[in-house]
């Protein structure tokens, strides 16, 4: 099976200090570029987080403090890693809820103005849960015949990730080879933001997901309650989606 690809798809995985996509940082980056005529290019990144990572952290992935010390800082790489994201389709495995946001936490960070909502997101657990319900390690299993040996290695991950989704196209007749419909395929939610604190309603409209203004129309609050806007931006909230927010306030005037 070949990808069907009107442009480059990217498959990564993070390995992370921990779960909390504001508070967390990646220490690891893989990721696997596939392009129009099939080539392949891998890129595996250890990146030191600029804070301590947990033991039960290190648990899984197996990445010390001392192993990323003399690594650099996601800063130092996010404009060459934002060069190989861009114009791409992006897949990972759980990557619309745990990995695209903390990635695009990452960008924001740095500095790097790359806006990844323009993208089209394929998740691999998503179509599996779908279709199977199990884990990356028994989708490799199921879909491929084989054993994920080094399961939690960001490079392990991508490439199973990337093996998985063309056993699944071969699996499901059904399954479209393409990428915008796996993408609409591969999404539980309706997010503007990658965090999911605002979602479009059945009306097109982006509304709050939490809170006391929960399902009402963003720019209704703001005409309601000015001061919302800026308790946000001064609250414990992604960057994303104080970004998105500002963009709605903006496009509101």
């Amino acid at each position: 099976m070949r990808l069907k690809l009107d442009k480059p798809i990217v498959f990564f995985d993070l390995e992370t200090t921990g779960t909390n996509t504001i508070q967390d940082r990646i220490v690891e980056i893989s990721y696997l570029k596939v392009w129009q005529n099939g080539n392949e290019d891998m890129h595996t990144r250890r990146v030191n987080p600029e804070m301590h990572i947990p033991e039960e952290s290190t648990a899984i992935h197996h990445i010390t403090d001392d192993d990323v010390r003399d690594c650099p800082t996601f800063k130092e790489i996010a404009k060459e890693i934002a060069r190989d994201f861009e114009g791409c389709d992006i897949a990972g495995f759980n990557s619309n809820r745990f990995d695209v946001p903390l990635l695009a936490e990452e960008f924001l960070r740095a500095g790097i103005d790359i806006d990844l909502s323009r993208h089209r997101f394929i998740d691999v657990q998503v179509i599996f849960h779908k279709m199977e319900q199990r884990t990356l390690s028994a989708a490799y299993r199921f879909y491929c015949g084989k054993e994920l040996t080094d399961a939690h290695s960001a490079d392990g991950d991508t490439r199973a990730t990337y093996e998985v989704l063309m056993a699944q196209l071969d699996r499901y007749p059904d399954l479209p080879n393409d990428m915008g419909k796996l993408s609409e395929f591969s999404s539980f939610t309706r997010n503007v933001d990658f965090a999911g604190r605002i979602i479009r309603n059945d009306k097109g409209q982006e509304v709050f997901n939490f809170g006391k203004y929960k399902d009402i129309p963003v720019i209704e609050v703001f005409r309601r309650d000015p001061g919302y806007y800026s308790w946000i931006l001064q609250g414990d909230f992604p960057l994303n989606t104080k970004q998105v927010l500002t963009r709605i306030k903006l496009q509101s005037r």
